[in-house]
């Protein structure tokens, strides 16, 4: 039988220091409930799965995380069976940073893609997102091939990229803790996931169609690592 849960009365929401600060890579904060091999903190760096944005890799207090899962406006993050953790545990936190750091990018060229598509086709519905390491991809409803506005939206895309946009990314509602990234004069777009702070640190943008059914199409991003650095203020 599963014991119960052991949860600090001190503690409130997990604080998510990936929004302030996505390029952090290390934290040391407080366990705040232990529930078998779950364990939510204080604060974290540690991004769970949102918006089609894989979950970040890493520790916690040098043990492996095996997966991340919102709970709520908690984030709930799995150990290995008999991982020792007590609440009110100080530990530190580690991501996998060249993984985290693919996914900004990746994140905010899709972005890019989906706001340039959206204008270019004004039938066409995304219906689906997914954003990993080595691609990220859109889906939608889109009943014509649509790698026909790949080269008018690929170049623009990569003039946003060449001009090194300052890109904001804040609250509009802190209390339901929606977050949008802007890009002054060009959108303003709701997101909650982590993203470089430059369009210039996207680097070269690549995209392939792939037909996915009747009435769908994907496109698939890739970006090359290449000199690209991450502009740390």
């Amino acid at each position: 039988m599963r014991p119960a849960a052991a949860a600090a009365s001190w503690c409130k929401l997990t604080e998510k220091v990936f929004w302030a600060n996505p390029y952090r890579t290390e934290l040391a904060t407080r366990v705040c409930r232990v529930d078998g091999n779950e364990v939510t903190l204080a604060e974290t760096i540690f991004f769970a799965f949102s918006g089609g944005q894989e979950s970040d890799e890493g520790t916690i207090g040098e043990r492996a995380v095996l997966a991340a899962r919102r709970d709520g406006r908690d984030i709930a993050y799995t150990l290995e069976n008999g991982h020792g953790l007590k609440v009110g545990d100080v530990v530190q936190v580690k991501i996998d940073w060249a993984r985290r750091y693919r996914l900004m990018r990746l994140h905010f060229a899709a972005e890019l893609v989906l706001v340039l598509v959206s204008r270019s086709l004004r039938s066409v519905r995304k219906i689906g997102a997914h954003i990993a390491r080595d691609k990220a991809r859109i889906d939608f409803a889109c009943d014509h091939n649509i790698a026909a506005v790949f080269p008018e939206v690929t170049r623009l895309a990569l003039e946003m990229v060449a001009a090194d946009r300052v890109i904001v990314t804040a609250f509009s509602d802190v209390a339901a803790e929606q977050r949008y990234w802007e890009i002054d004069g060009f959108a303003r777009v709701p997101c909650g996931g982590t993203h470089v702070r430059r369009t210039g640190e996207i680097g070269p943008i690549e995209l392939k169609r792939r037909n996915s059914g009747k009435g769908k199409e994907r496109i698939e991003i890739c970006v090359k690592d290449g000199d690209v650095r991450p502009q740390i203020p």
